[in-house]
């Protein structure tokens, strides 16, 4: 890791701090103009920041997919603050507001913007998926139609966090979650334990943790989970099939809906066996391999639905009603926290301590 010397910075200087990924593991500190914010816009002094894993993909790997760093990038997406200043035209937001800010704002004008499904608009602006700056600063500069005040019973830490949430109620949404269904969650980290908050709050009343590592599915069984699985030493697919048997035989046996949420192949392929006939699959993360090898054959005979899921549109107000309802507890997640001065240490930490940590947040001001 690399680090460059930074001036003291005050808001009257018009510099802050920033954590700029220049390569695989070498983030650097950088001094940089406080923006202005356009018509529009706000500007948020940035309070916190969630580490995500493909934050710390990006810093140990340099690339997700066929998004790769080639430019210095700023990450972090996970972002909560106070709104600094107002461009022209805001009318929604005061100085002083705190505010989480959902990371992507697409083009309004498209097909897919028009019809609701914004989160596929192809012009999206998305924070920290390069070439486009994430919000690791100071300051940031946002619309403000994707600015959302918090209220006072929501903590700062649950603030940033409303963007894993906001995968999980739209995984919960894409599997049509309704009362008194059972599910599987395969993958109990942050993901995981959002969308089985969502699915509870959806009405499921079955709901099953898979997981490797017990750390974790004490976690998610204390937000939720009436069931868990450790996939090292019990038959995930056998445990399921009892518990949701029932007086059918085992064939019919199943979840009414499975999500997968760890980006595995194993837990992938079971994520297409463990529904009913019927039921619903919903993969939330994917494999590293695009081309696997799963029995499709097997869930099409089932006439099982398979759905996708890519980030989320219009969940951000659901997820602050449900937080601030307490029907979803965000808070429960975290496990460790470093300060800003602390970046470095605190990606580290969290590439090195995977099996130990749920959620790490960076606590900028």
């Amino acid at each position: 890791m690399t680090f460059i010397d930074h001036p003291p910075t005050s808001p009257e200087t018009q510099l802050s701090r920033t954590s700029v990924l220049h390569g695989i593991r070498n983030l650097k500190w950088e001094t940089r103009e406080v923006p202005a914010p356009g018509p529009r816009e706000v500007r948020v002094r940035v309070r916190r920041i969630g580490v995500c894993g493909s934050d710390v993909h990006y810093y140990t790997h340099g690339r997700i997919g066929p998004f790769v760093v080639e430019a210095p990038l700023v990450l972090g997406h996970e972002v909560m603050g106070v709104v600094d200043a107002l461009g022209e035209g805001v009318t929604s937001l005061a100085v002083g507001d705190r505010v989480a800010l959902e990371p992507g704002y697409p083009c309004r004008r498209c097909v897919y913007c028009k019809g609701g499904e914004y989160n596929l608009c192809p012009h999206m602006t998305f924070m920290a998926t390069p070439p486009v700056n994430g919000a690791l600063g100071e300051y940031v500069v946002w619309p403000d139609d994707f600015a959302f005040k918090l209220p006072a019973s929501i903590s700062d830490d649950a603030g940033a966090l409303l963007e894993p949430l906001a995968v999980g109620i739209w995984a919960a949404r894409k599997g049509n979650v309704g009362p008194g269904e059972s599910v599987a969650v395969f993958g109990a980290g942050p993901i995981g334990c959002t969308t089985i908050q969502a699915a509870k709050a959806a009405g499921a009343t079955t709901i099953v943790a898979v997981d490797l590592e017990d750390f974790r599915l004490e976690v998610a069984r204390r937000v939720g989970a009436t069931h868990t699985i450790n996939a090292r030493n019990q038959d995930v697919l056998a445990v399921i099939h009892e518990l949701t048997r029932s007086d059918l035989p085992l064939t019919h046996a199943g979840v009414d809906v499975a999500f997968e949420t760890a980006g595995s192949l194993p837990t992938t392929r079971m994520t297409l066996a463990a529904p009913r006939p019927g039921g619903r699959a919903v993969l939330v993360g994917l494999p590293p391999d695009p081309e696997v090898s799963l029995d499709i054959v097997s869930a099409a005979s089932r006439e099982v639905t398979l759905r996708g899921v890519f980030r989320y549109a219009n969940c951000y107000p659901a997820a602050i009603g449900l937080v601030a309802s307490g029907a979803v507890d965000l808070d429960a997640l975290v496990t460790h926290r470093f300060p800003f001065d602390q970046t470095p240490e605190a990606f580290e930490f969290v590439d090195r301590e995977k099996r130990s940590s749920m959620k790490v947040m960076i606590d900028v001001g």
